[in-house]
């Protein structure tokens, strides 16, 4: 087949959004009127953000929040501090959040939020001053009913914790349902952190099962070592699983006959990087994608995988980790390859639907055991994995399609119901 280059392929996060919607749409037969509605973000917040230094000066950051759609519940999503954040970013991870809670059926919406920074260059006073300043400037679009951010890239439950805090002294109590991804201590629930990976486990396993793999010595390729991808690898290597290769931001490690993925992280706590794991050869980001394996999980940033390279991937299942890291051209190519794809709207929905069983915890004040956390996640997870697949079998299309066009259906029926108001 004739590939796109690079070049010429547009890779606007939000134009993909848009795009993978209407591939879905159409297959629905979805009404005019209710796609203006549902493509269309709900509110876009651009907020300045000025920061008293360390050393007394102030710089000012720009920050975003995001409201794609509350229909069918409050926005979700998480708040990530990058260099590269834009608002076109942020909306098209809002609509992401959107219909990945609907895919799984949890009663949310879709919001996220993030600011232009590199988190790494401040120190962690500055970086507490940031939050709690950004959180006083979205403060009036958020709430327990309203809007709850979670963690997300160069994010974390201190994060989570100083936003918690900072709306808690504005309002004069403790607002613990405000966010999610919180300390234990602070109403977190147990197993959140490791629940985007943990989810994504269940679904691999799944899709293993109808492809006929063993997970049982299965050749594993992890882009991607924070949270989501380093957890993955464990619990992948729990499985029986052979980690081959992994990578973060500098740079990754290869081994054919496989690699202890606690070694490596405890390497990466010590130097920073996976880079230079003993017994590995080094690889770049770009290798990792196209390494000879059997499950390729992205668990890094957005388009990741394109019309450039999606020829060149020799995984017979790629498993999103991260938001957005297989473009549209990408997903037909590998599709028409016979690469089983799990989209991110589906395999990264774990972090969400665990986030949901705590806001509900924090909301009843009557918190779960680990196994419960656990084996909820993993009917939830199932059961979205059959659904996503008996759509795509219905209509001749891949799983990202499938699951899009399960989401938009249940989404435009709350839609519907509720009516436009005035």
């Amino acid at each position: 087949m004739t590939i796109t280059a690079r070049t010429t392929e547009n890779l606007n996060p939000f134009d993909i959004a848009k795009e993978q919607f209407n591939l879905a749409a159409d297959l629905i037969d979805l009404d005019r009127s209710m796609r203006a509605v549902l493509v269309n973000p709900k509110r876009r917040l651009i907020v300045s953000i000025p920061v008293k230094m360390d050393d007394g000066s102030i710089q000012v950051f720009e920050g975003y929040r995001v409201q794609h759609n509350v229909a069918r519940g409050p926005a979700k999503g998480g708040i990530r501090y990058h260099p590269q954040v834009t608002l076109d970013e942020v909306s098209a991870l809002a609509s992401w959040m959107t219909w990945k809670c609907a895919t799984v059926g949890i009663p949310y919406g879709g919001g996220k939020g993030g600011i232009r920074v590199d988190p790494r260059t401040l120190s962690p006073s500055e970086v507490e001053r940031l939050t709690r300043r950004y959180t006083v400037e979205i403060a009036p679009i958020i709430g327990p009913q309203i809007d709850i951010p979670a963690p997300d890239v160069y994010t974390d439950e201190q994060t989570m914790a100083w936003i918690m805090d900072t709306i808690s002294m504005v309002t004069g109590g403790s607002q613990l349902s405000v966010v999610t991804g919180k300390p234990v201590a602070l109403g977190g629930s147990r197993g959140r952190a490791e629940a985007t990976a943990r989810g994504c486990q269940f679904v691999i396993r799944e899709a293993a099962k109808l492809l006929g793999l063993k997970l049982a010595g299965a050749r594993v390729a992890v882009q991607g070592y924070g949270n989501a991808g380093c957890i993955a690898a464990r619990l992948l290597h729990e499985d029986g699983a052979r980690i081959i290769a992994i990578s973060d931001s500098r740079g990754g490690a290869f081994n054919p006959n496989g690699l202890d993925p606690v070694a490596a992280l405890r390497h990466k706590a010590e130097t920073g990087s996976v880079t230079g794991l003993a017994g590995c050869d080094a690889l770049t980001n770009e290798e990792l994608l196209t390494v000879d394996c059997d499950i390729l999980v992205p668990a890094a940033l957005e388009n990741q995988i394109t019309a450039e390279n999606a020829p060149l991937v020799k995984a017979r299942i790629v498993a999103e980790a991260a938001n957005g890291p297989v473009t549209p051209v990408a997903d037909r190519i590998l599709h028409e390859n016979g690469v089983f794809g799990i989209p991110d709207i589906l395999a990264n929905a774990g972090g969400v639907t665990v986030s949901y069983f705590e806001w509900v915890q924090d909301l009843y004040g009557f918190f779960w055991a680990d196994q419960e956390v656990n084996q909820s996640l993993e009917r939830v997870m199932v059961k979205a994995f059959h659904e996503v697949y008996e759509k795509a079998q219905r209509h001749n299309v891949h799983m990202r399609t499938g699951a899009y066009c399960l989401a938009i259906s249940r989404v435009a029926e709350a839609t519907r119901v509720r009516g436009i108001f005035p």
